[in-house]
């Protein structure tokens, strides 16, 4: 007897003697197992840049005043309406009443307080806190009501709130949320194994938990593409947003039992130099860099032809895009001779790679490029956590590979020589500014273009492509998203067939 024949003796049995009991049958339990490349090393999106929490968790466990959904546009949350003043300076929200936390606790306007007021403490550990720059005051006016008064206006503000980083968390919870997060979502956390899988369940209690029609998440956390497709393969997985082998992508479109998805996203990859330190604060050797990297041969080579060039930082897809990958084309020659001027030519560059098989692959080309360039670029594949460490946090690097993947994130580049660039341009911090206050959308696509070419032309980094988002999902499942405008997914949706 098959396994499948074997557990549908077991549920007939199961029926049977609850008919005869006087019972009524239990419910299947419907639940879903998702594949995830990245395991993260802490679960509070409010205090851990690792887009995989927002990947997990937003808007499943925890939910901030605004969401988003697949085509951007922003929507109500936590904050079941908001009114904006003429001048806008000041958002008034009206919070959802009657809605709990996951532990019991009461969420109103205090909670919103001391979630904003933590996250702009000046010994915050927030990722994002450049969101939370424009915040003059939080004011709980009554339990559902908050009142937001801003310094200046902020065209990304209602989007901004949306994200992780803006999840209203609880006082009561907040401080161990690294590792049993507490919000007020769809579901709720259960457990976290570290190094393979983390569970999820369904709230009951969530205002609209008649709507969810899964009982439990499952992630599993598998680093390795071929692995990830082995999984696929024989059903232990469900569901791979984020399929991590574009090579293998065929094998699964002509399977009937799967259905594959070919997206976008917001991850602007690129070949990250520290400018902050020599050589990489010499304008000449981040343009050789940059001459002598080749986006076909990386695109064809590392994600199979799979992914669109980008000469700047900011999404193909986007309003504002402009193209800019011929401001450096490929030319070796013109890098060695670069290198040569810089006198740096023969030296070695050391290259610090995450776990991730894009940015692996993608190095591998890159060295050999660098190499024909006069380089001796050294590759060092790193885990996540010393990336984290001693790339993100403490800048310990030459060149690094990495997918920016939340929206608006050109304003990284105004964040000052703390932040892992070391890209210090009070005239570019002063033009995003700009951007950032200007309400009039095509005044502001004009300036994001501006800001474009001027990162294109300073050659901050080697700018590569941008992350494609591949999925491959059991054909009987529905409600995953094929593009990822945000980082997260929301679940509360996707029903099995």
């Amino acid at each position: 007897m098959s396994y499948l024949s074997l557990s549908a003796a077991r549920v007939a049995a199961s029926l049977a003697m609850g008919a005869l009991l006087g019972a009524a049958p239990a419910l299947a339990e419907t639940s879903i197992i998702i594949g995830l490349q990245q395991e993260p090393t802490s679960l509070d999106p409010t205090a851990d840049a690792t887009a995989s929490i927002d990947g997990m968790l937003e808007t499943n466990v925890y939910e901030s005043l605004t969401t988003v959904d697949e085509s951007g546009e922003v929507l109500p949350a936590l904050a079941k309406s908001w009114e904006i003043s003429e001048d806008g300076l000041t958002y008034t929200f009206k919070l959802e009443e009657g809605v709990t936390y996951h532990d019991g606790t009461t969420f109103d306007s205090a909670d919103v307080v001391y979630a904003f007021t933590r996250a702009m403490a000046e010994g915050s550990t927030n990722p994002s806190k450049g969101i939370f720059k424009p915040i003059a005051s939080v004011t709980a006016v009554d339990p559902s009501t908050v009142e937001i008064k801003l310094t200046e206006k902020d065209a990304f503000f209602l989007f901004n709130l949306a994200q992780g980083d803006a999840a209203i968390v609880a006082e009561e919870s907040a401080d161990a949320n690294n590792t049993t997060p507490i919000g007020t979502g769809p579901f709720k956390f259960d457990s976290w194994t570290r190094g393979d899988k983390l569970v999820l369940v369904k709230n009951p209690d969530w205002r609209d938990a008649a709507d969810v029609s899964l009982d439990k998440v499952t992630f599993r956390f598998i680093a390795d593409a071929a692995a990830a497709s082995a999984a696929m393969m024989a059903e232990e997985v469900d569901a791979f947003p984020g399929f991590p082998a574009p090579e293998l992508m065929p094998q699964f479109e002509a399977d009937p039992r799967f259905k594959t998805e070919i997206g976008s996203t917001e991850g602007e990859v690129i070949l990250a130099m520290n400018n902050s330190k020599p050589p990489f604060n010499d304008l000449k050797v981040r343009q050789a860099v940059s001459y002598a990297i080749n986006r076909d041969e990386i695109i064809d080579g590392a994600m199979y032809g799979m992914a669109v060039p980008i000469g700047s930082f900011y999404p193909p897809h986007g309003p504002a895009y402009e193209d800019l990958t011929g401001t450096y084309p490929h030319d070796t020659a013109k890098a060695k001779e670069l290198f040569t001027e810089a006198g740096v030519e023969g030296t070695t560059m050391t290259l610090r790679v995450p776990p991730f098989p894009y940015a692996m692959r993608s190095a591998e080309i890159i060295q050999a490029e660098l190499s024909a360039a006069g380089i001796d670029a050294k590759v060092e594949n790193v885990e996540w956590g010393f990336w984290l460490e001693e790339v993100y946090k403490k800048k310990n690097y030459d060149m690094t590979i990495i997918a920016h993947t939340s929206p608006n994130d050109m304003g990284n580049f105004a964040k000052g020589p703390d932040y892992f660039y070391g890209y210090d341009n009070p005239e570019f911090t002063a033009l995003w500014d700009s951007i950032r206050t200007e309400s009039d959308p095509e005044k502001r696509n004009a300036l994001l273009k501006q800001g474009q070419e001027e990162l294109a032309q300073q050659a901050v980094h080697g700018f590569l492509f941008q992350l494609p988002r591949l999925s491959v999902i059991k054909a009987n499942i529905d409600g995953f998203w094929t593009s990822s405008p945000v980082l997260y997914q929301p679940l509360a949706g996707v029903t099995v067939n």
